[in-house]
């Protein structure tokens, strides 16, 4: 879930100290997940020298990052939204989860600093007119994608998955055809996937789901405790993915606690 950020929030931006963090409550919008619904948000700034400190401590109190903003659901009388987290030492690839892997065999991650490229902003538009077309973002400039990707000052890189090709095995990386792209914030003990986007017409390769378990495999790998989904939305069909990937840690009332 990406926080679109509109006027009423850069207004703020521009009239208060930033030297501390303090917190701002948005007015109703309509719900983009569920019908019916009405949601706020609470947010504040990510900025200065202590914004990865205070990144790591929201994000474990289900806050979510949109460029220098983090963001928590407000809604006055509604809970849909659910921050959950995959329990990374305890996970097992599942049988279907293992073949995706598989299929994408020949895909290579290449790690980038966060910054944006036309090439990306081409895969991107060309993935929210086919997956996301009455979206907000489908109106997203290269200016706005910019923004999205390079208004950080917390750890983040962007992960390029690109397909194999001949230079591949001699220099580690690719330069083969992008089909997927992940912005990823690294916190201190876990890696949060802040926005990820893929070619929509390879459906076979599932890429989406694809992209989260390298997250997964890399994350275990590099002895991470959890890899941060961003909101499970009960009742929204757009994320029921997000209960494919177990163990789930799901945050409520009274701390972090397993989906079952």
């Amino acid at each position: 879930m990406i926080l679109w950020l509109g006027k009423e929030i850069h207004d703020l931006m521009t009239q208060h100290s930033i030297d501390n963090p303090q917190f701002y409550l948005t007015s109703p919008q309509s719900c983009p997940y569920l019908d019916d619904k009405q949601e706020r948000k609470i947010f504040t700034y990510l900025v200065g020298k202590d914004a990865d400190h205070l990144n790591n401590l929201l994000s474990a109190g289900g806050f979510r990052r949109s460029q220098t903003i983090a963001y928590r659901p407000a809604c006055e009388d509604c809970k849909a939204c659910r921050s959950v987290r995959i329990l990374l030492p305890f996970f097992n690839f599942s049988r279907n989860q293992k073949k995706i892997l598989n299929k994408n065999r020949d895909i290579i991650r290449v790690i980038k600093p966060a910054v944006a490229t036309s090439e990306q902003y081409d895969l991107f538009n060309r993935y929210l007119c086919y997956r996301h077309r009455d979206g907000g973002m489908v109106s997203m400039t290269m200016g706005d994608y910019k923004a999205m990707i390079e208004e950080t000052h917390i750890d983040t890189i962007i992960i390029e998955y690109r397909l194999r090709d001949a230079d591949s095995g001699i220099t580690g990386t690719s330069r083969g055809k992008l089909v997927g792209v992940a912005l990823t914030d690294r916190l201190d003990d876990a890696n949060s996937m802040v926005y990820s986007f893929f070619d929509p017409v390879l459906d076979r390769r599932s890429l989406g789901t694809f992209i989260i378990l390298d997250h997964v495999r890399d994350g275990i790998a590099s002895g991470l405790s959890h890899l941060y989904l961003g909101y499970w939305i009960e009742g929204s069909a757009k994320m029921s993915y997000k209960t494919r990937f177990k163990p789930l840690e799901i945050l409520s009332g009274g701390g972090w606690t397993r989906l079952d």
